[in-house]
């Protein structure tokens, strides 16, 4: 016992942020229903894929069945400028300068997001971050871990397609295809859509090289916890594919000082 006591605290620091504690006291089965309601519980999710691989249908079907908070840094970083805290005024300062803010910053916004209450309670989807290399290296130096990562996989000729045909509503932020997904046929509505100014060809294909670029080193450090899906498949039959993704495999450890019950419960767990 007093072995187990000199060395726990040294081997938590490694999981703390994938653990937690239970009273192993308690019965056995009433433990075993406890363990069962954490191994089913919070998810920590990455999605990624190139412009128009479909991200944002998917983390609206993945936020529908599980629960999760959906982030995007965008949305982070607006969220600090306006509630005025110290990391919003330096962001603030880097955009009313023209300037790219710069990696550890966003960095710092995101981890700040996910220590809030409703990503350590419900788990988090992170949306299109990391975007590079460095970032996703920042990302582990700062100790944020995913349990899953989500990637999209489309052809760029299909991207293309999908990216010039896309249409937005001004006033409800809906965004339609007038090929895939097109509009109602309400004239008032037709006439508000827009095109956003980086939804042409030509635009397109800056952003899918970049994205290419990229992706290899963002991967180097999530391939543990990956799985690449085809993006070119039915909304529905793709989430029940990333569904089953984020319902399956769990690598756990389990621990305790000796006599603690670690034997029964990793019965009831197989």
């Amino acid at each position: 016992i007093n072995m187990y006591h000199d060395n726990v605290d040294s081997v938590m620091g490694f999981f703390r942020h994938v653990c937690r504690a239970f009273d192993g006291t308690v019965d056995k089965h009433a433990l075993a229903e406890e363990v069962a309601a954490f191994l089913d519980g919070r998810r920590n999710i990455i999605i990624a894929g190139p412009p128009a691989s479909g991200k944002g249908t998917q983390c609206e079907l993945i936020v529908q069945k599980y629960g999760v908070v959906h982030i995007s840094t965008g949305d982070a970083l607006r969220a600090q400028v306006a509630a005025g805290t110290e990391l919003g005024a330096k962001a603030k300062e880097c955009m009313d300068r023209g300037a790219l803010v710069p990696d550890e910053l966003i960095i710092s916004i995101v981890k700040a997001r996910l220590a809030e209450e409703d990503c350590r309670t419900k788990g988090w989807l992170l949306d299109g971050f990391p975007r590079t290399g460095v970032q996703a290296e920042a990302m582990k130096a700062a100790g944020i871990r995913a349990t899953h990562f989500v990637l999209l996989d489309v052809p760029d000729s299909i991207l293309v397609e999908r990216c010039v045909g896309r249409r937005s509503d001004p006033e409800t932020g809906k965004i339609y295809h007038l090929k895939f997904n097109p509009p109602p046929d309400d004239a008032a509505l037709l006439a508000r859509l827009v095109q956003r100014s980086d939804d042409t060809a030509e635009a397109m294909g800056k952003r899918i090289n970049m994205y290419h670029d990229n992706v290899d080193s963002v991967m180097g450090f999530f391939r543990h916890v990956c799985r690449a899906f085809d993006g070119t498949v039915d909304k529905h039959a793709l989430a029940e594919e990333v569904a089953a993704f984020l319902d399956g495999r769990r690598n756990i450890i389990i621990a305790g000082p000796p006599a603690s019950g670690k034997g029964t419960q990793c019965e009831l767990i197989v």
